[in-house]
């Protein structure tokens, strides 16, 4: 019973120092490339809104773990850069839904290639077999969590798992 134990708490922290090194790792590279000064909470938005425009503000604020203020404020701000649209929904007019500008793909874009300069850099070592089975597993983990369906044009086009490979 101790060693499932010590497997799954090796596996959390594994996981958490990833995601810390991942975190570390990208401020530079998102720094370098923030044109529009929306920090790392801004590039997180923005790259959420574009796994599947348009978003229900309502969930995008579920998906980033923000309340209704905070993300009011967020969006007020990355609309005024002129990184992002909001139109009310047809089917229900209480509904907003956010949508990128084509300003804003394009630092979306550049938010990415930094991201995956990034994942790149930390999975070397891992073979083409590994990363694709890593990134099904990241998938299968992952799959049901977010409320977002998926957009098959955000990164180039590519779904998740062939990013990684």
């Amino acid at each position: 019973m101790e060693s499932i134990l010590d497997d799954r708490l090796a596996l959390a922290l594994n996981i958490d120092r990833l995601m810390r090194r991942i975190h570390v790792d990208l401020r530079p590279g998102a720094e370098a490339v923030d044109a529009f000064r929306v920090g790392p909470l801004g590039g997180m938005i923005l790259m959420t809104i574009a796994e599947t425009e348009p978003v229900p503000t309502q969930i995008l604020a579920r998906e980033v773990g923000r309340d209704s203020g905070q993300m009011t404020r967020i969006l007020n701000m990355l609309e005024r850069k002129g990184l992002l649209t909001r139109a009310r929904s047809t089917e229900d007019g209480r509904v907003w839904l956010v949508s990128l500008t084509e300003t804003g793909q394009t630092q979306v874009s550049k938010f990415q290639a930094a991201l995956l300069e990034v994942v790149d850099g930390l999975l070397h070592k891992l073979d083409p077999e590994e990363r694709s089975q890593l990134s099904r597993a990241l998938e299968k983990v992952l799959g049901g969590e977010s409320q977002l369906p998926p957009n098959e044009t955000s990164l180039g086009g590519a779904s998740p798992s062939a990013r990684l490979t």
